[in-house]
């Protein structure tokens, strides 16, 4: 008798990234069939109660009913993955084994091993009939969860840093991560971003960017100019206080203009 398949309900408020999660799924696990996508928690209940998951993947930060809300209503019902895009969180907030998570941007080798201990996991209980973990068991993990991440987020003094930049590349809408952003240079109405596939125009000031971006991965070297740390190569001193700065790989050469030259000193 062939096995009925394993569904699976996508909670994520950005159209894109579901997208990208469940191609991503589909890639790494062929056979896993998607029932609905969700933009927040109240609607994953509602599309849970029509198609019943084995899985339900829930972004940690929705609008409105977050996704351990919609978890702590799900528990002992589904299997449920925690979907989030501050790694950090993921390390401080989960406990090794007992709750999935899947970090984005989604790591290939590491969806991999999740996708295995869902297969495990699920053919285990189905095997069980239903008998998953009893419920208060889920619910007391999913409000340690809880419990750490609002401790981690009141550790932080301002909103998480920025991780994804929305641009339009031709007719289409391209989201880049933040971490393979090389520099971005501003004129009078917009921003270049240039990162390691391409480049895109945003409308975005570099003031702005400033305030929403990680210090210890960008600093700004030019009232017009922001640049990764990583990326950059060496920096030349020139006359009056000025320099250049040079890029790993690439043939850009960047202003460093006075107000940013102190950065650095030690060379």
């Amino acid at each position: 008798m062939t096995p009925a398949p394993v569904r699976a309900l996508i909670a994520d408020d950005e159209p894109l990234l579901r997208d990208s999660l469940a191609r991503a799924l589909q890639q790494a696990w062929p056979e896993l069939e998607f029932t609905a996508q969700a933009r927040n928690g109240r609607e994953v209940l509602a599309l849970f109660e029509e198609s019943r998951p084995d899985i339900v993947f829930l972004d940690v930060h929705m609008p409105g009913m977050n996704g351990i809300e919609a978890a702590r209503q799900l528990a002992g019902r589904s299997h449920l993955v925690f979907v989030t895009a501050y790694e950090q969180y993921a390390l401080q907030a989960f406990e090794e084994g007992a709750l999935d998570y899947i970090v984005k941007p989604v790591d290939e080798r590491r969806l991999e091993a999740t996708v295995a201990r869902l297969r495990q996991r699920v053919q285990e209980r189905r095997q069980a009939q239903g008998g998953a973990q009893p419920q208060p068991v889920l619910t007391e993990m999913i409000d340690q969860l809880a419990r750490r991440l609002q401790l981690a987020s009141a550790s932080a003094d301002r909103a998480p840093y920025l991780q994804w930049i929305r641009a339009s590349v031709g007719s289409t809408l391209k989201l880049i991560p933040v971490a393979q952003i090389l520099f971005m240079r501003s004129d009078e109405k917009y921003t270049l971003v240039v990162w390691d596939e391409g480049e895109a125009l945003i409308r975005t000031p570099i003031r702005e960017l400033v305030e929403q971006l990680d210090p210890q991965c960008f600093v700004q070297v030019h009232r017009s100019v922001l640049v990764s740390l990583h990326a950059i190569s060496h920096v030349n001193r020139g006359p009056n206080e000025t320099a250049d700065l040079h890029l790993r790989g690439r043939p850009e050469v960047l202003p460093v203009s006075r107000s940013y030259l102190h950065l650095f000193r030690q060379m």
